[in-house]
């Protein structure tokens, strides 16, 4: 189940070097933040645990968004060992987000 974070949370839900995290920085008026969730969700299931997708609100948690630099929603972050790796900017579709993924799990 993808897992909300906070301004106040991030660092520490970002978790530790075990899994990929993918944090996906959305709002509620946005068409295309609404269409990706369920893929995101698909995938993160389909990774059984080595893949962490976490959202974050850009209107409630302004803060983060702006340290990462975020300017288009929705903005896909991903990070491994705490740091970031990849970024994808708009809507993706699901094979094209796998792609993203196996280049970091399987590094």
């Amino acid at each position: 189940m993808v897992a909300h974070t906070t301004d106040a949370d991030f660092q520490k839900d970002l978790g530790g070097p075990e899994k990929l995290v993918v944090v996906d920085f959305w709002a509620t008026w946005c068409g295309p933040c609404l269409a990706i969730a369920p893929i995101l969700e698909e995938v993160e299931g389909e990774y059984n645990g080595t893949v962490k997708v976490l959202k974050l609100n850009v209107d409630e948690h302004p803060k983060t968004a702006v340290q990462y630099g975020i300017r288009s929603i929705p903005t896909l972050i991903f990070f491994k060992e705490g740091e970031m790796v990849d970024k994808v900017i708009g809507l993706v579709t699901k094979d094209r987000l796998k792609k993203v993924i196996e280049k970091h799990v399987n590094a």
